[in-house]
């Protein structure tokens, strides 16, 4: 493993491991959208000169980084086979000027994947503008991707995000999943969150809001969601019951795979993980 903190373009590589015949890289640069640092990693299979490869982004949950699916994702086998990317960034803007909580579920490591428009969280909090503009922006530039060919997933609020993004973004994102994801954060607990980040402004909460998203006409035409039934946040946070209901409702192909005795860990996300690289690798290689 390097660890020469070398720059690369605007990118400063952290660190680069050869796996799976490809690299696995950690990469850090200075973001214009949260006013921060941030840290993301980047697997990228073997290729030849030149070819440019399908991208799957990965959003994680709270109190994530890049680093937990890094780890324990167990991603790099099936993005190997299939000649996937496979891009991770973080969850929040981290630093000491940063406003935090000592909230678990709020403030650093749990953006949300929203621009806050409530002070102090409107400073940093751009997490939307992050992860759909500036990210895929700087990977393009500085990696072999194909961006008429992206996918994107996530785990709990990040599948929340990779929901809300693949709903908003449907031109751009061929495929979407998700492993159990907040569906409609208006409507449990966790989505106190977004009361404090855009306030009262309901159209806003809306939009990040796939039930809702849905509701208001937003469509894809097919949707990959795994959750456990041993998940402790099913049934007050998740409710892929109402997801099931508004894909039903507007005609999209919902294939929600309830599975038997898992719950929210990343050994539910690992043992699925594969099922997902080779869904989306399908659609991401088919002729438009």
């Amino acid at each position: 493993m390097s660890n020469a903190q070398a720059a690369v373009g605007e990118l400063e590589t952290v660190s680069t491991t050869k796996a799976r015949g490809g690299v696995q890289g950690v990469y850090r640069h200075a973001s214009a959208a949260t006013g921060t640092d941030m840290t993301f990693s980047v697997f990228v299979p073997d290729h030849a000169p030149g070819e440019r490869l399908p991208v799957v982004w990965y959003l994680s949950g709270l109190t994530c980084t890049h680093a937990n699916v890094t780890d324990k994702g167990e991603f790099r086998g099936a993005c190997a086979e299939h000649r996937v990317i496979f891009v991770a960034p973080d969850t929040s803007p981290r630093g000491d000027g940063v406003p935090d909580e000592e909230a678990w579920d709020f403030a650093q490591g749990a953006g949300f994947y929203v621009d806050a428009t409530q002070a102090p969280w409107s400073a940093n909090y751009r997490m939307w503008t992050y992860v759909t503009d500036e990210l895929p922006a700087l990977v393009a530039s500085s990696f072999p991707v194909d961006v008429a060919r992206q996918g994107i997933t996530g785990h709990s609020i990040g599948g929340h995000g990779a929901l809300t993004v693949g709903l908003t973004y449907p031109d751009r994102f061929r495929s979407v999943s998700a492993f159990a994801p907040i569906v409609a954060p208006t409507q449990v607990p966790w989505g106190s969150a977004l009361d404090r980040y855009l306030g009262d402004d309901v159209a806003a909460k809306r939009r990040h809001d796939a039930v809702a998203l849905i509701e208001d006409g937003a469509r894809l035409p097919e949707l990959l969601v795994d959750q456990g039934d041993a998940d402790a946040f099913l049934t007050e946070q998740l409710r892929p019951d109402l997801l099931a209901r508004a894909c039903t409702d507007a005609g999209i192909a919902l294939e929600l795979r309830m599975q038997p005795g898992y719950d929210h860990s990343y050994l539910f996300v690992s043992t699925f993980m594969a099922d997902h690289i080779a869904w989306h690798a399908a659609r991401l290689r088919r002729d438009t």
